[in-house]
């Protein structure tokens, strides 16, 4: 699970560099960039969070009782928090003044579209109303997240060209990648079919979640700088030519899939 990755020391030299480079203004294509970064980071060590600890880390009162099937599931995925909150902290090092103001599990609907009372509490309902109470439903939901989380990152990195952030958001991107593929493992695991990676459907979406179609949009693409993978030579299926290759999302594709999940006052925009 990427023990070998370590962020502790990174933030504060990183925040140097960040803040003489471009710290000239909130404005500035870089911090709109790590700014939007720093908005998909919160949200998936949020869902985790709350997953393992029952609880927003503000507030004394347990209101989700997870049960993972095993230890190591559980393991896996304290790992995988530990890992966003690190990248959280990273990106509002290199921000600075300039970090958007910091995002609490509550300002987030991870059933994706429930109703809240006037205290805030949860009422039935959403696209994923049992994502804490039904295990393969929440492995949707964090399998999502983290292709999401990869095929945004790819889609910055155009943005962020020329720029030393650049090595660092790569460097996020591809933990983010094998965070996509551990869950993608662990869904298997589960007994729903699915690999590593994402391959050929009509609709790009392999894992057959319609809610999730927006998260795989274009990966059924077997086309790649003009050329027809499948013509290549003999015997590339569809499947190995969709899979071989990653696409990106747009910075407006991944708004629309995040704010399914963001309260109204917080979307992004």
């Amino acid at each position: 699970m990427g023990k070998q990755l370590s962020f502790a020391a990174l933030p504060l030299a990183l925040s140097s560099m960040f803040t003489k480079a471009y710290g000239q203004g909130s404005t500035t294509p870089v911090n709109d960039v790590l700014n939007f970064a720093l908005t998909l980071e919160y949200l998936e060590y949020h869902f985790y969070n709350h997953t393992i600890v029952g609880k927003d880390p503000n507030s004394a009162v347990k209101d989700v009782t997870f049960n993972f099937p095993n230890p190591t599931a559980q393991q896996a995925i304290t790992t995988i928090r530990d890992h966003e909150l690190a990248h959280v902290n990273l990106l509002k090092e290199a921000l600075g003044s300039n970090a958007r103001p910091a995002l609490a599990y509550t300002n987030f609907d991870f059933r994706a579209g429930g109703t809240y009372d006037a205290n805030n509490n949860y009422q039935m309902g959403g696209t994923f109303a049992d994502v804490y109470t039904n295990y393969a439903t929440w492995l949707k939901v964090a399998t999502a997240f983290e292709d999401t989380g990869v095929r945004a990152y790819k889609g910055q990195a155009p943005a962020l060209k020329g720029n030393p952030v650049l090595t660092t958001a790569l460097q996020i991107h591809s933990v983010e990648a094998r965070h996509a593929s551990h869950l993608r493992q662990m869904v298997n695991a589960a007994g729903i079919p699915l690999k590593p990676w994402i391959t050929y459907a009509a609709n790009g979406n392999d894992t057959k979640v319609e809610a999730a179609n927006a998260v795989y949009a274009g990966e059924q693409n077997t086309t790649q700088a003009g050329v027809e993978i499948t013509n290549i030579a003999p015997g590339v299926t569809q499947a190995a030519a969709a899979e071989s290759f990653d696409e990106f999302l747009t910075k407006a594709q991944v708004v629309t899939i995040a704010n399914l999940f963001i309260k109204p006052a917080f979307k992004l925009s």
